[in-house]
């Protein structure tokens, strides 16, 4: 009876760990993610494609799941984007392009006013990129965008300002990916 009982735990305990994550383009994302002092759950999630190559996995998190991308910007709850790098093809000098290239988007060309915290965080990009490297874009309130390349915290920048912006490269109306933005939103 003993062996069925601990059979039956293995089991369960398998199962758990797998219900645990969820697959999205080759790559298992956690269902929920803690940063600093907060808990974050897996909105949504989709692969950002360029010319039909996928380039990277990207999950949104939040503290209270939504499908209102002007909410979540606007609000001030923590939240995280993840990216999962899928391609050899993501360089620094490309990511640094497509990050510029997204705030003058989400902004609708108006960075200035921005330009030093963008200055910064392009600098968390400057390292080698290769496949396989995981980038948390948090924001964390009180504290400020926080940002992590493969669980290694590169900086923190402040200001709500900034963090819709940040997330406005996903989630604005002029999004990086219309189908990574529907993704992200769970719909």
């Amino acid at each position: 009876m003993n062996k069925i009982a601990f059979i039956l735990a293995v089991a369960f305990a398998v199962n758990f760990s797998f219900a645990q994550t969820k697959e999205v383009g080759g790559i298992d994302l956690p269902t929920s993610e803690t940063f600093g002092e907060h808990q974050v759950t897996l909105n949504g999630a989709g692969i950002r494609e360029k010319l039909w190559l996928d380039l990277y996995v990207g999950g949104l998190y939040l503290t209270n799941k939504s499908s209102n991308a002007n909410e979540i910007l606007n609000s001030d709850e923590a939240m995280a984007v993840k990216l999962h790098i899928v391609s050899k093809l993501v360089s620094s000098s490309k990511m640094i392009d497509a990050v510029e290239e997204g705030f003058e988007n989400s902004t609708d060309g108006r960075v200035g006013p921005l330009k030093s915290k963008i200055d910064q965080f392009i600098g968390f990009f400057k390292e080698e990129i290769k496949k396989g490297d995981v980038f948390d874009i948090t924001y964390q309130p009180g504290k400020g965008v926080v940002s992590y390349k493969n669980g290694e915290e590169k900086g923190t920048i402040k200001g709500a300002d900034f963090k819709k912006a940040l997330f406005g490269i996903w989630l604005s109306n002029r999004p990086a990916d219309d189908d990574l933005k529907e993704g992200m939103l769970g719909k």
